[in-house]
């Protein structure tokens, strides 16, 4: 266990094209190919566990060393995210009691199983697909690879913009618990939460090496879900019967109740999942489903207690951002925001880490330990410069919930859906029944159809909202 925990070196795969093994088998050892793995002809039935793949192409960070729970903790880390703050608001008040229900449940099915197609296509045609676009290069071509690079990294990018949002609301709503006298503005306190996520950033060169962070960020989600649950309990004990009637005429539930359905599959889904898995050691389509059943299961226990009982609690005048809602002693709610802001910080992390990679692996000089002095330097530069422009829009647009939708529109559905099904059905297409075609077909199609509607539905929230607020507004 102590060993699965250590820090390592990066693994560094470097080469004139940047495409060699991770390891090759022997010239004299007769091998096959098992799921994209090498495997001796004389191994026994365990050997599966110290299979060595070969790697699509080369990376500066390190992968194949993390145990499949360290990945589930990545997983849960990003469900349970200070997101979860906003979910009350964003999706059981636009869906009510029934909609919303029903579609958290539908939406973690669909989630679960998307993922767990795109993680079978992790090792296709003997060979790990560490990035989301190696794989789609692999299956469609060099266009397709741009396409999903552009698309995973628009939903990246959005996503961190959001976290930077969040992790500003928190240290706003912490600073107005200690001194109301509003002299520190949510755009202030954006900017302050883009410099610690730089240093974050610069302190952690690569994904796996997160390992103890993730059980702090754990912690922390902990302590923000339970002290919004105890205070909702109790603020929903004492009031008077709340109404949960969705709000709006006709014409705008339609559009809140699309956006809302966007927001949904944002919450269970990464964008990312190849990047994750690329962390695991082999077997790595085993030990990925082992993580996303921890993901969908104990994983998702928190974010659906914090959701409930918050909407229970407020009924449809839930904020986005729960912890504005509770009354209860200053000292927890000022420790809940101070752990949500630190959480957030961590998750941003993730969800920048397929940036850092490509980043670290086109432009860093390969040579010297991950906090050799140039590396650290580069760092500095390199990531504090993105996430200077992630601040930057966060401050002009903090929106939050219209980022939610958007970016489950444009990119959430396209990537987890839409491209996991039509992939498998490419890659397996010849293996499958003509109603597992049909039902891929549908799921293609279907899943088209409510991006195309969440993206309309999402900008225009994003034109309301722009009539209500100005640039850089203190909301």
């Amino acid at each position: 266990m102590r060993s699965s925990w250590t820090m390592r070196p990066p693994t560094r795969l470097a080469s004139p094209d940047r495409r060699i093994a991770m390891a090759t088998p022997a010239p004299e050892t007769k091998v096959t190919v098992l799921d994209g793995v090498t495997k001796n002809k004389n191994d026994g039935e365990d050997a599966e566990d110290n299979l060595q793949p070969v790697v699509a192409d080369g990376t500066s960070h390190q992968i194949g060393a993390d145990p499949w729970y360290q990945a589930g903790f990545v997983l849960t880390t990003g469900v349970n995210s200070a997101y979860v703050l906003g979910y009350s608001g964003s999706l059981m008040v636009p869906l009510g009691w029934i909609g919303g229900a029903i579609g958290l449940l539908i939406a973690a099915g669909v989630s679960m199983y998307a993922n767990a197609l795109l993680a079978k296509l992790h090792l296709l045609g003997g060979k790990r697909h560490i990035r989301y676009r190696d794989l789609a290069g692999h299956i469609y071509g060099a266009r397709m690879y741009r396409v999903t690079w552009a698309m995973q990294y628009v939903n990246l990018f959005m996503i961190n913009i959001g976290f930077v949002i969040l992790a500003g609301q928190a240290l706003k709503a912490l600073y107005l618990l200690i001194r109301d006298d509003g002299a520190l503005k949510l755009p202030y306190c954006i900017v302050i939460s883009g410099f610690v996520c730089t240093l974050f950033a610069v302190g952690i060169p690569y994904l796996s090496a997160l390992r103890v962070w993730l059980l702090f960020s754990t912690a922390f989600s902990l302590i923000y879900i339970v002290a919004a649950c105890v205070l909702a309990l109790r603020d929903g004990a004492r009031a008077p019967a709340r109404d949960y009637s969705i709000p709006g005429d006709p014409s705008s539930r339609v559009f809140t109740t699309i956006g809302a359905s966007a927001s949904l599959v944002f919450a269970y889904n990464t964008g990312m999942l190849p990047e994750i898995q690329a962390t695991i050691k082999p077997p790595v389509v085993k030990n990925m489903e082992k993580a996303l059943w921890l993901q969908f299961t104990a994983g998702s226990v928190p974010l659906y207690a914090v959701i409930f009982i918050g909407y229970w609690a407020y009924g449809n005048e839930t904020s986005s951002y729960l912890l504005n809602s509770v009354h209860g002693p200053v000292w927890v709610k000022a420790v809940a925001n101070l752990a949500a802001f630190l959480q957030t910080v961590i998750a941003l992390h993730i969800f920048a880490s397929p940036m850092y990679e490509y980043l670290d692996t086109r432009f860093g000089s390969g040579r010297g330990g991950p906090f050799a002095a140039h590396n650290v330097v580069f760092r500095v530069g390199v990531r504090g410069g993105y996430l200077a422009v992630n601040t930057l829009v966060a401050a002009a647009l903090p929106f939050l919930g219209d980022f939610m939708s958007l970016t489950g529109a444009l990119s959430t559905f396209p990537l987890t859906f839409v491209l996991a099904n039509h992939m498998y059905l490419v890659a397996n297409g010849h293996r499958l029944s003509s109603l597992r075609k049909a039902w891929h077909w549908f799921n293609v199609v279907g899943f088209t159809v409510l991006a195309v509607a969440a993206a309309i539905a999402a900008l225009r929230l994003i034109a309301v909202d722009s009539k209500t607020y100005h640039l850089f507004a203190d909301v």
